[in-house]
């Protein structure tokens, strides 16, 4: 059997006559935070429903820690905690009868439940607001909730759909800061659309785009795709076009008016200080100069095209 915490092979799945995911195969080999990166739509929630055990897929496998979830879905589910993009949370329990129950659902014996509950409380850092009621929480505290009930059983992987959505920018800092820590012991899945999020808390990236994966990799891989590919530049002694077109490795020049200019520039990583050379000894007096990185949209349909 396959040893990796997850395989998935071949997965593929249709409503209807519509493939919301097709020929879907990758690996989670260690402990870390695994972003499944993908627009809206392109088919993660349901791949991680699959995944989940929340929805049986039309073809393919998941194997979990070498248990397949198509021939033993109790002992595969056991190894796996979710938190769907709506926290299934019951707004008037207190946050430790909630929890409790949660217990009691994921089978952990009735004299071991008021650890288990302690332990993830203070885990997540709720511990304070065991007795209020859930309804009473904040959106972040919610989320921290929904977090704890994905891992009471101490489950090997975590699969976490957008967790970030709808926070405050203090409160997405604290549930990726929850996330890192929780992935210190094991494999977390981490969905999202935004790029900024990968690169704040994934080590590897899963990218899907209309339901077919086109990138599995690390973070540092992934980056590759990302350098600049263009230079926002504003000259206060403004000269024409042809003249910034004569300068190696500046491929087009687009004036944008007001001595601003954008240069899209190719080859060598070092042409923004060659440019730099070049507006001091042309007595261009170069006021600003900022790299552009490729659009997100821009990665997709590169990755897109080379997987088609």
């Amino acid at each position: 059997m396959d040893k990796s915490l997850i395989s998935v092979r071949g997965l593929s799945h249709r409503y209807n006559t519509q493939w919301a995911i097709r020929g879907i195969s990758f690996d989670l080999p260690e402990t870390g935070v695994y972003g499944l990166l993908g627009s809206n739509g392109a088919g993660k929630s349901t791949t991680m429903n699959i995944i989940s055990g929340v929805l049986k897929q039309t073809e393919g496998e998941v194997i979990v820690n070498g248990i397949s979830l198509n021939e033993d879905p109790i002992a595969a589910k056991k190894l796996i905690g979710f938190l769907p993009q709506h926290a299934p949370l019951h707004p008037d329990t207190t946050v430790q009868e909630y929890l409790s129950n949660c217990a009691r659902l994921r089978k952990i014996p009735e004299k071991e439940v008021r650890n288990a509950v302690n332990e993830v409380m203070e885990k997540v850092s709720i511990t304070h607001f065991e007795k209020r009621l859930i309804r009473n929480l904040s959106g972040g505290y919610k989320q921290r909730v929904g977090i704890a009930q994905a891992i009471i059983h101490k489950p090997a992987i975590i699969i976490l759909d957008e967790p970030t959505n709808g926070l405050d920018p203090n409160q997405i800092m604290e549930v990726r800061k929850l996330v890192r820590d929780i992935a210190k012991e094991r494999a977390v899945i981490f969905s999202t659309h935004i790029l900024t999020e990968v690169h704040a808390i994934c080590d590897h990236i899963l990218m899907i785009d209309r339901g077919k994966l086109v990138f599995s990799g690390e973070t540092r891989e992934f980056d590759n795709y990302l350098q600049p590919d263009s230079l926002l530049v504003r000259l206060l002694a403004a000269p024409p076009v042809e003249q910034i077109l004569q300068i190696a490795g500046i491929t087009d020049a687009e004036a944008l008016g007001g001595g601003e200019y954008r240069l899209k520039i190719g080859g060598s990583s070092r042409i923004a200080e060659q440019f730099i050379v070049e507006c001091v000894s042309r007595n261009w007096r170069l006021e600003t100069i900022h790299p552009e990185k490729t659009s997100l949209n821009d990665v997709f349909s590169e990755l897109s095209n080379k997987n088609a």
